[in-house]
């Protein structure tokens, strides 16, 4: 074959194998632009894609003290423990239903007693007794036997700068071990509920701390 012939086909064999070349080029690039738009997702590995912000909501822990309390009051530590005392004891049915009972009885008397201005606490403990419950005296230690009545005088509360005691009676009837009917009675209104006992103040509900 002629010199010029050999190097005409050499010539034409490097462009092809140029051009060759180039389309790989193209078509590696194209592949990799196409993989960049794609999110991987192996399963069984932690996803790398960022997770989206959320609001802190009821149940989050974001900002609160260590040693949080379900429950508890705005999230103070302890909370639960601290006010044990402020929480009745629960009630069996069959406890609530004979302390409803009684308290349908002392509604009337404390109405009555409301309407011809008798709230003092003598009144209203000879009002209550005559419906035939035995008084716990004062002072009386041991646990209270069923239809034990109390009557006091309506607790202090702090008015701007000092405390002031109402007009009015308190009452506290330990029907059953584990219930009891609370009510009061005084110049603005009566009141008569069901409940169980408190862990240290018996029917009565314990004071606040001022």
């Amino acid at each position: 074959m002629p010199k010029f012939a050999c190097a005409s086909i050499s010539a034409s064999a490097t462009r092809q194998r140029r051009r060759l070349s180039a389309a790989l080029l193209l078509a590696s690039a194209a592949v990799s632009l196409t993989a960049c738009g794609e999110q991987r997702v192996v399963v069984g590995a932690p996803s790398a894609a960022p997770k989206p912000a959320t609001s802190a909501g009821p149940n989050s822990t974001l900002g609160v003290p260590p040693y949080v309390e379900p429950g508890s009051h705005d999230g103070a530590p302890h909370y639960n423990d601290n006010h044990a005392g402020r929480r009745p004891r629960a009630m069996s049915p069959a406890s609530e239903k004979d302390a409803r009972k009684e308290a349908d009885r002392i509604e009337p008397v404390l109405e009555r007693l409301r309407t011809q201005k008798k709230w003092d606490a003598e009144s209203v403990r000879a009002a209550v007794l005559g419906l035939g419950y035995q008084e716990r005296r004062a002072g009386a230690t041991g646990p209270p036997h069923d239809m034990t009545l109390e009557v006091r005088g309506m607790e202090p509360r702090f008015d701007t700068d000092h405390y002031v005691t109402p007009e009015g009676a308190r009452i506290g009837l330990r029907v059953r071990e584990d219930a009891c009917v609370t009510a009061f009675v005084q110049k603005t209104n009566y009141q008569v509920s069901v409940n169980g006992p408190y862990l240290e103040t018996g029917c009565f509900e314990p004071p606040f701390a001022h």
